[in-house]
């Protein structure tokens, strides 16, 4: 159930740009998960557009971060070798390496669980918002994960 979770939020973000019946048939079949529509105005297409394709967009940064933390832990010899002496674990290659890969291999699935979580929200949030289900926190949750995300971004993209 985790790894359908995880995918359908990474299917969330092309997802939010197709047809409702599209977003309600996708976790049907794959999180074998019933959602009932309700509501096909304008407004709820929109909402769920935005705050879908928001959270979507997070969940595919995650693991874009956790595919790159694991390789630059594993294959940190060939990625980073020339600073190894100030870098974590250091002063010996050895060391850095080892400290690289353990944090590497402990951080990719914490990533890959958020990103599964972030998947069950998706499916919250498409019965919020479409369906008759009225959660209370889906939307306030959507909303403050993909402002969250949209800052953890810019932030990642102006340190490099």
């Amino acid at each position: 159930m985790v790894a359908r979770s995880a995918a359908y939020e990474l299917l969330a973000l092309p997802l939010a740009f197709t047809r409702v019946r599209t977003r309600l048939r996708v976790p049907r079949l794959l999180l074998r998960e019933p959602v009932g529509a309700h509501n096909f105005s304008l407004s709820h297409r929109l909402t769920h557009s935005v705050l879908s394709g928001g959270v979507g967009l997070l969940g595919w940064f995650l693991a874009v971060l956790s595919v790159l933390v694991l390789v630059r832990g594993l294959a940190y010899p060939l990625v980073a070798a020339d600073g190894y002496q100030n870098s974590w674990g250091g002063p010996s290659l050895a060391g850095a390496w080892a400290t690289h890969a353990v944090l590497g291999v402990l951080i990719a699935p914490l990533f890959g669980g958020m990103i599964a979580v972030f998947g069950r929200l998706q499916l919250r949030l498409t019965r919020t918002v479409l369906g008759g289900d009225r959660s209370w926190w889906a939307i306030p949750a959507a909303v403050v994960l993909a402002a969250f995300g949209g800052l953890f971004l810019v932030a990642w993209v102006r340190q490099i």
